[in-house]
């Protein structure tokens, strides 16, 4: 399996890059700002073609270049319903500090092909499967995205968090959309459920593992059943 991420934009957003291998079809996870060259980048280096760009919530910073990748690519675009008004108007998910400091005359719309996704959903996508988990909370349309992870003895899944789970934190939810309530309950029924060796590719931020945020990170900490 090849997964590539690297950090794009002025939010350093981790844009991933996931296929079965090189010279094979691939999926894009959230391709944020100045992303798009990145995805270019690694799709020359190993051959791959994206089918599919798979964005975890629909905040500027994880969507920006959703449409110019899946344009590029003839990709279909993923989102939860709840969030997809956000590919058109992500102005409406937007803090006023981030919509000043943005600036400029900027112009959206959703790509061509646009699919929707749901809770428990499966997909099979470029020879992967994804398990859909829906986690409000951060934006009411946030999801996770997990797929098994066969070439690592130790590790059984990975995880796209995207704003969900942090290493040492969580996303906020003082933006439009947010809900700190449901952050919680996402975290508590979607979350700690899981198995330790998952390892979590998060939004912003280093990787991290479930078994060490559920150890470690004082918001999961919190809502650990008390033993």
């Amino acid at each position: 399996m090849l997964i590539a991420g690297f950090p794009a934009g002025p939010w350093g957003t981790n844009c991933y890059v996931a296929a079965t291998g090189p010279g094979s079809e691939c999926v894009v996870i959230d391709p944020g700002k100045d992303a798009a060259v990145g995805v270019a980048e690694v799709v020359r280096e190993h051959r791959l073609k994206p089918v599919a760009v798979l964005v975890t919530h629909g905040h500027v910073d994880h969507m920006w270049c959703v449409a110019p990748v899946a344009g590029t690519y003839d990709a279909t675009a993923w989102i939860h319903p709840r969030d997809r008004y956000l590919l058109a108007d992500p102005m409406a998910g937007m803090s006023p500090d981030t919509i000043a400091m943005l600036g400029g005359d900027h112009h959206w719309a959703e790509p061509d092909d646009v699919k929707e996704l749901a809770d428990g959903q499966g997909l099979e996508l470029a020879g992967l499967r994804f398990l859909v988990d829906h986690t409000p909370g951060h934006t009411q349309g946030s999801v996770t995205f997990r797929t098994p992870y066969p070439d690592h003895d130790e590790v059984s899944e990975l995880m796209f968090s995207g704003d969900l789970l942090f290493a040492g934190s969580i996303g906020r939810t003082d933006l439009p959309g947010g809900d700190h309530a449901a952050m919680l309950r996402s975290l508590a029924t979607k979350v700690l459920p899981l198995a330790d060796d998952i390892v979590v590719l998060p939004g912003h931020g280093d990787q991290t593992s479930i078994g060490r945020e559920r150890a470690t990170n004082p918001f999961l900490m919190e809502l650990a059943p008390r033993t």
